[in-house]
């Protein structure tokens, strides 16, 4: 008999689909039914037949904000933006029930590589925690002379500040009074 594969999804397009929305590694529901290989409406006809399986810390439903900023954050949303309905996001644990409750083959087998996802981001948020608190109890030992080399380290961990990004193309400018014409008379 010919071995399964198990690697249907490749992690790195998992861990792309993991957002941080309220505070919170959740997946949405659109993407969690598109690596379980099911249309979004049959994902969520399952977690209403189901929902005592699926508390609050499992599951919840985008506000129209929380929408609006995750498809103007995520490319591949963008299809969101028309749809009337606000969509669920799958914490970890919501995501290993939502496999549970459709019970299928591919769902079962993806949702161990989406655990892994969810895993796999926790220790980087947490290496990245221990980090910081290293850096401080060593900022604390030392002397003012290595503040500069401290900061610079906390610039480096820090995300860069969002980019505004310059428009394309011609624009017209008023003319400067150096520039303008004046009419004898």
């Amino acid at each position: 008999m010919p071995k399964k594969n198990t690697h249907l999804v490749p992690a790195e397009i998992i861990e792309k689909r993991i957002l941080l929305i309220r505070g919170e590694k959740a997946i949405l529901d659109v993407d969690l039914a598109e690596l379980y290989g099911v249309p979004t409406k049959v994902l969520n006809q399952a977690v209403k037949r189901n929902r005592k399986r699926f508390p609050p810390d499992f599951l919840f439903r985008l506000t129209k904000n929380e929408k609006g900023e995750v498809v103007t954050n995520c490319d591949h949303l963008r299809k969101l933006k028309f749809s009337p309905t606000l969509p669920y996001a799958f914490t970890e644990h919501g995501a290993i029930m939502a496999a549970n409750v459709l019970n299928s083959e591919k769902a079962i087998d993806v949702s161990v590589h989406v655990v892994r996802a969810f895993i796999k981001l926790r220790r980087i948020l947490a290496s990245h925690a221990d980090l910081a608190r290293k850096l401080d109890e060593l900022e604390g030992k030392y002397d003012r002379q290595f503040a500069v080399v401290f900061e610079a380290l906390r610039q480096l961990m820090s995300p860069p500040p969002a980019r505004r990004r310059r428009r394309i193309g011609f624009t017209a400018r008023e003319k400067s009074a150096k520039y303008s014409v004046k009419r004898k008379r």
